[in-house]
């Protein structure tokens, strides 16, 4: 994991290699923004709601997440934690424990597994994905169609967090 300050918040990057049945994704780091959105007065939930809309990835639920290892084909989603704090595994059975709280946000490429370990009773996520991007859930080995289109997934026009010249400009579009 390789982590750069910015002056707002400290972004780390995640290479994944395929996990069991899990596929991660074959190019794309995982990005993840600590502090992204400092917690202040008023609904952190709709302030990233807000910060993800800005940037072209309309918010599509506040939910929590889910308990058991699954992933994405059909999109690459961010995750912006709006109350409490979690335990994270990402990258399927036997991939990489991460703890996050309120104000992170994870971006995860397609394919990349995720699962909640263990939360707070009040932890809520808000969730997003790129215009024309949806979640499907994943929870068993990807078949050949599915791989390929994780590998095509068009890539997001702006960074979900930072904007056009964001994370998503320096670790994902110089994998193209």
């Amino acid at each position: 994991m390789s982590t750069l300050n910015s002056a707002s918040e400290s972004i780390q990057t995640l290479m994944l290699e395929r996990n069991d049945w899990v596929p991660n994704h074959p190019r794309l780091p995982v990005i993840i923004y600590r502090d992204a959105m400092a917690a202040q007065a008023g609904d952190l939930a709709a302030q990233l709601e807000e910060m993800f809309r800005s940037n072209g990835w309309p918010p599509q639920w506040r939910y929590g997440i889910y308990d058991f290892h699954h992933y994405h084909t059909e999109g690459h989603e961010v995750l912006g934690v709006a109350s409490g704090q979690a335990r994270l595994m990402i990258g399927g059975p036997d991939g990489q424990v991460i703890d996050v709280q309120a104000g992170d946000v994870l971006l995860l490429p397609a394919g990349t597994g995720h699962c909640n370990l263990g939360s707070s009773e009040d932890f809520l996520v808000v969730g997003a994905y790129p215009p024309g991007q949806q979640a499907d859930i994943c929870r068993e080995a990807p078949s050949a169609a599915q791989l390929a289109n994780i590998d095509a997934l068009p890539f997001p026009d702006q960074d979900p967090v930072q904007g056009a010249k964001g994370a998503v400009s320096r670790y994902w579009r110089s994998q193209r």
